[in-house]
């Protein structure tokens, strides 16, 4: 029995790959939904965002430590 005529191809999750990786994202999994839709799991915030992540949450830290929250 047939499942039916695809609402993917092949080089659009090749597409959404190459589209994360040139973001900076390190793919761990990807999952295509019966409707189409291609999600894909991280691992980790995006490589070239990581030194950003971590002064932002450096500057939250002093702004918590000046304003007695946390």
């Amino acid at each position: 029995m047939s499942r039916g005529a695809h609402t993917f191809k092949k080089g659009d999750v090749t597409r959404a790959l190459k589209a994360a990786e040139k973001a900076g994202f390190k793919v761990q999994r990807a999952e295509v939904r019966t409707d189409g839709s291609i999600v894909l799991d991280f691992i980790g915030p995006p490589i070239a965002m990581s030194g950003a992540v971590d002064d932002l949450d450096s500057e939250l830290a002093e702004f918590e430590a000046r304003h007695g929250q946390g």
